[in-house]
């Protein structure tokens, strides 16, 4: 009888195993929140990599793409899908797209090690050993990529590798999109005028 009442914590936590299965199952898995998708990139200041170590020189994420349209691609050298989705980001390169890495929870001689193998289709890499700019980010995995506008506004993102040549025209496209102007100074003589020319 004993025996019995020690199998019924573990027939309990079966059936607890086999409910969350079933949920999991049912979830839709191609659901990614895009929460900062029309908002600024978090400042982050992380230190390049050069020549397999971090630093000296820093770099604030939100300014990387020095005023152009850049995709962000959050990576790391023991990311399998990492590997898979390198080929879409070579390909972005060689079409003159700025592509700034971010190695995520990774160590620099890893991460410039990964390159060497598989080429560096970077514009820079960032070093984010901690994974600070994951956390700014609200990244979920690696790998994750952003596309952010020349005003370093994310207007897109991608969940997961970038695989096929639809997963990286979405991205491309987002950054076609017109950004808003930049404001322009008017002079007191300009909006005197403009002032006058309005009938009472």
């Amino acid at each position: 009888m004993n025996r019995w009442l020690t199998l019924i914590p573990l027939g309990i936590l079966a059936a607890l195993a086999v409910l969350f299965i079933g949920w999991s199952l049912k979830r839709e898995p191609a659901f990614k929140p895009d929460a900062l998708v029309g908002q600024a990139v978090p400042e982050t200041v992380l230190p390049i990599l050069a020549d397999g170590v971090a630093g000296p020189q820093n770099v604030d994420l939100k300014t990387a793409g020095v005023g152009r349209p850049m995709i962000v691609n959050i990576f790391a050298s023991w990311c399998a899908p990492c590997r898979l989705e390198h080929p879409q980001l070579l390909a972005l390169e060689a079409q003159g797209i700025a592509v700034v890495g971010v190695a995520y929870k990774d160590e620099p001689e890893a991460t410039q090690a990964f390159l060497d193998e598989l080429g560096d289709p970077f514009t820079m890499v960032l070093v984010d050993r901690e994974g600070r700019a994951g956390l700014d980010l609200g990244v979920s995995g690696v790998p994750e990529s952003f596309a952010v506008d020349a005003m370093g506004r994310i207007v897109a993102k991608a969940s997961g590798p970038l695989l096929t040549e639809a997963d990286v025209t979405r991205l491309t496209e987002a950054l076609k999109a017109p950004s808003r102007p930049l404001p322009t100074a008017t002079t007191l003589d300009e909006l005197d005028a403009q002032r006058r020319a309005v009938p009472d």
